[in-house]
């Protein structure tokens, strides 16, 4: 199946990410949000990236015209339904994706793909909510998405092999690289990556280290561009308890227990950089640990 209408569900950190590559690689995009103010901004900061990538040289300022008049926006859902391929990027609560699932379904063509950036939720289980479960699967961006080259590529157990191929072809057009996944719980980074910064917040947590000690030992000790706790704000810390929730629940194993201080965190509204606190306290000019 040729691709070259896409919808994309959701204009925050990662939707509008997710806008910019398509937009980039050739792809009409219609960006939907339920919030006009969301889908403005989105606009302004993709176009803030992609001036970013002319002044380094990354992208012609003709190829940024170009891809900036290939994104359009819209508050009505249903108008998204006409795409080739929906990639749904909304807040990571199964019930608000169902939902939205759900109020699409009467406006889709037969042979829309549909597809969700959830980094953590059970991709059968959000596919057998839809009327094309065979043509469902997980299309898992990193943050932030014009910089990272991953993309995970989740089958849920109904997906298709032509499903799987033309998203795996769509993936090669955007010149990034993906990894198949099984549909287990956070799948592959995640898995992988959370109990890390869950490990890191439990040390922080009996007294180990400090904040600054558990960043530094991990950037200069094993050599992470980023510490864990600083990571962490920079996913957002509601994200990395959902995730870990997920595995806890889905895995029943007592080592994916989330870190009390992460839910107290969580509880007090620090959520990272988005709120201005987390791990770092960010409304001064210079992040200062908050422990």
């Amino acid at each position: 199946m040729d691709i070259e209408q896409v919808g994309v569900i959701g204009a925050g950190q990662m939707g509008n990410g997710i806008a910019h590559v398509f937009a980039s690689a050739g792809y009409h995009v219609r960006l939907n949000d339920v919030s006009a103010d969301a889908l403005a901004a989105a606009q302004a900061l993709i176009a803030k990236n992609m001036d970013r990538q002319v002044a380094k040289g990354t992208m012609t300022a003709e190829n940024r015209d170009a891809a900036l008049g290939r994104i359009s926006t819209t508050l009505d859902l249903g108008e998204l339904g006409q795409s080739d391929l929906i990639i749904e990027a909304a807040t990571e609560k199964e019930d608000v994706k169902n939902e939205i699932f759900k109020a699409l379904q009467p406006h889709l063509k037969p042979e829309t793909i549909l597809t969700s950036n959830t980094s953590s939720i059970s991709i059968t289980r959000l596919a057998s909510r839809t009327d094309r479960p065979e043509k469902f699967m997980g299309f898992h961006f990193m943050n932030p998405v014009p910089v990272m080259q991953l993309v995970e590529l989740i089958r849920g157990i109904a997906t298709d092999e032509e499903t799987f191929k033309t998203c795996h072809a769509v993936v090669e057009r955007l010149g990034k690289t993906s990894a198949t996944a099984e549909d287990f719980p956070a799948f592959i980074v995640n898995r992988i990556l959370m109990p890390m910064i869950n490990e890191a917040i439990y040390t922080l947590y009996e007294g180990v280290g400090s904040v600054t000690s558990i960043d530094t030992s991990l950037k200069l000790g094993a050599n992470h561009p980023m510490g864990p706790l600083e990571l962490a704000d920079f996913i957002g810390l509601d994200t990395c308890l959902s995730i870990m929730n997920v595995l806890h629940d889905g895995l029943a194993d007592t080592k994916y227990r989330p870190c009390p201080l992460l839910t107290k965190y969580v509880e007090a509204g620090w959520l990272g950089r988005k709120t201005k606190r987390g791990f770092y306290d960010y409304r001064g000019e210079t992040p200062v640990p908050t422990r």
